[in-house]
């Protein structure tokens, strides 16, 4: 099979799990906004703070899966028992860390000004979800994992599934019936703690019961923490999660900023927000599978083929993000309006989501790179990209068009600066991405080159 078909085949796996799993966000969505406006406005801001912390902690544990598939690809089976042994002292801090924050989200509200009449909802809406970020996190590293020994279909075959029992929950708890009082955006919050919790469970059943799971000796006594290999998780896993802490943020404080706009902007800024976490799912996916082969080649010991791995994802990424733009440009008010009955909604999502359109290109291609580097173990200088241009130019430069001005441009009290902004920040996050990713390819097989003349 050739490496395009296996990078495919697995990036569509991941895709479809991926994609069950946003479903959790659209059902939601839609169902807050059948409910009221003031409820999808709610599930707006409450979701940003919780997926802000959540995707920055689970960044940290996603980090892990170069140093599985290295391992993998060496061989060496025992060795990722142990590490996935380790990896459950990562898992504890940051249980205890994001439950901290759920539990307490006050400050960040009163920060971004949120609305005093949606506070109430929000935190209800988080404070349920703090118990359900503890089972989150586990199934995370039994996704990473499986992802790292090329198996993710025994992880979307989960996620697909959990979408049955989602679905329903969810539509139960808002709207209430059969005894249950309505619960309104505080019921998706349950919907997803007893998914996640169904979810984890599953996933220790099979690592306990299927057979690809024995040679790794998973089951063994957990050790005592060992200094050197949390550390190099750190070093890898601390700026890989801070780094989509920003990129996240970047994104979902739009959402706390835009609620002092009012309801109808938090409303079609949800849609489009959501929209384009959904549509994003596509390049990720790509470059997870991507980044697994090249981590899986670079610990076989062949940088020839890990750097050919890395280009054939690239030009599989660009493409993608053309067809994915065009068909959000096309289709924006008929998709905008499978969300809302309101006009006024629809409306105001729509003329959003041809900002969303604009950056996907780029925000394909600086996924894309992003997970390959962190395959060569090379995580700060995203970090430091990502908080220069995501946060200083996207946030930082969507906030001044929306409510001071910039440059003789503005104020525009709408949520499309903020968009427009973002666009243009991503547009050179994946430039510089690009430049670094060539570069250090280059590198990586010139000293390839060097060691076969020294052999």
């Amino acid at each position: 099979m050739s490496e395009l078909s296996t990078i495919s085949r697995h990036a569509l796996t991941v895709l479809a799990g991926q994609l069950a799993v946003m479903a959790f966000g659209v059902t939601d969505t839609i169902v807050a906004g059948r409910y009221a406006q003031e409820a999808l406005a709610a599930l707006s801001i409450g979701s940003a703070v919780f997926i802000s912390v959540y995707v920055g902690l689970m960044g940290v544990l996603q980090a892990l899966m170069p140093v599985w598939a290295e391992q993998r690809g060496a061989n060496a089976q025992a060795a990722i028992g142990r590490s996935v042994r380790q990896s459950l002292y990562l898992w504890a801090v940051a249980t205890a860390l994001g439950m901290a924050v759920l539990l307490s989200p006050e400050p960040i509200l009163r920060w971004t000004e949120v609305p005093p009449e949606l506070r109430g909802a929000v935190r209800a809406y988080l404070a349920i979800l703090a118990f359900g970020l503890p089972p989150a996190l586990l199934f995370r590293i039994y996704s990473t994992l499986n992802q790292a020994l090329g198996h993710p279909q025994l992880v979307t075959w989960l996620q697909v599934g959990s979408l049955a029992l989602k679905l329903p929950l969810s539509i139960w708890f808002t709207f209430g019936g059969a005894g249950l009082a309505p619960q309104g955006v505080a019921g998706c919050a349950w919907a997803t703690l007893v998914v996640n919790y169904g979810l984890m469970l599953l996933g220790w059943a099979m690592l306990r019961r299927h057979a690809m799971y024995a040679p790794l000796q998973l089951w063994r006594a957990l050790e005592r923490p060992d200094g050197t290999q949390i550390a190099r998780f750190l070093r890898l896993g601390l700026p890989a999660g801070l780094a989509i802490l920003v990129e996240v943020t970047s994104f979902t404080l739009m959402a706390l900023f835009i609620a002092r706009q009012g309801a109808l902007a938090s409303a079609a800024h949800q849609i489009a927000a959501n929209l384009a976490a959904v549509v994003y799912m596509v390049p990720l996916s790509l470059a997870i599978a991507t980044s697994a082969r090249v981590s899986y080649w670079r610990g076989a010991g062949d940088e020839r083929q890990a750097g050919a791995t890395a280009l054939n994802g690239f030009w599989l990424a660009a493409l993608m993000g053309c067809a994915l733009a065009a068909t959000l440009v096309i289709a924006k008010q008929p998709i905008a309006g499978l969300y809302s009955t309101s006009p006024e909604v629809v409306a105001l999502a729509a003329s959003l989501l041809v900002w969303v359109a604009a950056y996907q290109v780029a925000d394909a291609l600086q996924t894309l790179c992003i997970f390959v580097l962190r395959s060569y173990h090379i995580t700060l200088a995203p970090l430091v990209v990502y908080g220069v241009l995501l946060w200083g130019v996207g946030l930082h430069g969507g906030y001044r068009l929306a409510y001071q001005g910039w440059a003789g441009w503005g104020p525009y009290h709408s949520p499309a600066p903020f968009w427009a902004a973002s666009a243009a920040a991503l547009a050179v996050t994946a430039l510089v991405f690009a430049a670094l990713l060539l570069g250090v390819l280059r590198l990586s097989r010139r000293q390839a080159d060097e060691r076969q003349v020294h052999a």
